[in-house]
């Protein structure tokens, strides 16, 4: 349960102190915050009401984000169902939640429905699949490809503790309703991330190999040039550009975040997202400290918020609640208005039923294969 709990406390607390700083270049962060962000801040631009490209969302201030909300949303489902999800999962369960029923948003400050708040590529799955009637299994193909499927899939992770390539696969069926191509492969990368940390006796090490015996094409290629370069990082201080220059050959976005290049975004077997590898990375320039290592990622900006949730969550799981700092999860739980650590119990009892599950499948199987083999033995 301590590293359940970990792993999604861990990545809310990211969630909510990155969001301030997302979509700002290192400069401009330090600019605005008079030095690096050492814990929650206020928003980037003050009158975020009405600025674009902010408004109406309230970031900053312990706000957890999207990636919370519908992190969140998955362990709803995960609860339901009490068992492995697919696809079809997100299509009659997902997306019945981002439309059906109001709860508080803290970056608007009052209650809505999730789909009001979550952003295009997430309402992508609305469309398609409550609209379209999309087989779920393929609705990902044409959506933007980015970090949306990835953000949120730690769930999967915990479910499959300790069963990475488990996760993998699990994560790459769930993630098809919502992206394809490399979205869908951090997707995928980083549930087996999570699975490999929670799993007793893992270390960042064994997460890193884990993340690039797994990881295919372009993702692995960033993974590999990023944790090489962050071997060679001793202060994310000082290692932001090094980070960035490593990953730069692999992101689509291009170098102003806010004004993506033409071809950003689109299906490739030679690019990465760029969040999942600078996480990492993020995790190895910081010797997987918690601390560190969110803070890395809050300060590289960019995607800091969801950079943040995948660097926080491996972290939290490798190391229990404990490395949380708790004068932030507080903060967060107390400006969110939301318990940051009520999630991780119920996935932790989730993932109990699923193992009990898992076991009686075996059983069932193992049984099938000794009949079939007595049958084959008589045979001959």
């Amino acid at each position: 349960m301590n590293s359940s709990t970990g792993a999604l406390a861990g990545a809310a607390v990211g969630d909510a102190i990155g969001g301030a700083a997302e979509g700002n270049t290192p400069e401009a962060i330090q600019e605005r915050y008079g030095g690096f962000i050492q814990g929650i801040v206020p928003p980037f631009l003050a009158d975020w009401r009405n600025a674009r490209p902010i408004a109406p969302y309230h970031k900053g201030d312990g706000h957890i984000t999207d990636d919370t909300l519908m992190t969140n949303a998955l362990v709803e489902v995960y609860d339901t169902l009490r068992d492995h999800l697919d696809a079809y999962a997100i299509a009659d369960h997902l997306v019945p939640l981002l439309i059906g029923e109001k709860r508080w948003i803290p970056e608007f400050e009052s209650e809505a429905l999730l789909l009001q708040r979550i952003f295009l590529a997430e309402k992508w799955m609305v469309a398609r699949l409550h609209y379209g009637h999309i087989d779920p299994r393929e609705a990902g193909v044409g959506n933007i490809v980015n970090c949306g499927a990835t953000m949120y899939v730690g769930p999967i992770g915990i479910v499959n503790a300790g069963a990475p390539d488990a996760a993998y696969a699990e994560a790459i069926d769930v993630a098809g309703a919502h992206q394809s191509s490399y979205g869908r492969e951090a997707a995928g990368v980083f549930a087996a991330a999570v699975a490999e940390a929670m799993r007793p006796g893992a270390d960042l090490d064994t997460v890193i190999a884990t993340a690039l015996r797994l990881a295919k094409d372009g993702t692995r290629d960033a993974i590999e040039a990023v944790a090489e370069a962050a071997s060679r990082v001793t202060d994310w201080r000082a290692g932001l550009s090094v980070l960035r220059a490593a990953v730069e050959p692999f992101d689509t976005v291009g170098p102003h975040y806010r004004a993506p290049a033409r071809d950003a975004r689109i299906p490739s077997r030679t690019k990465s997202i760029e969040e999942l590898p600078i996480a990492l990375g993020m995790l190895i320039a910081s010797g997987g400290d918690y601390r560190e290592a969110v803070l890395g990622a809050v300060n590289y900006g960019r995607d800091s918020d969801s950079i943040a949730v995948m660097a926080g969550s491996i972290a939290g799981a490798l190391g229990g609640l404990e490395v949380v700092p708790q004068e932030w999860l507080t903060a967060v739980s107390e400006s969110s208005r939301i318990d940051v650590t009520a999630t991780g119990p119920v996935m932790a009892s989730v993932a109990r039923d699923v193992w009990a599950k898992d076991a009686r499948r075996a059983d069932v199987v193992a049984a099938g294969r000794s009949a079939y083999a007595l049958i084959d033995a008589e045979a001959v």
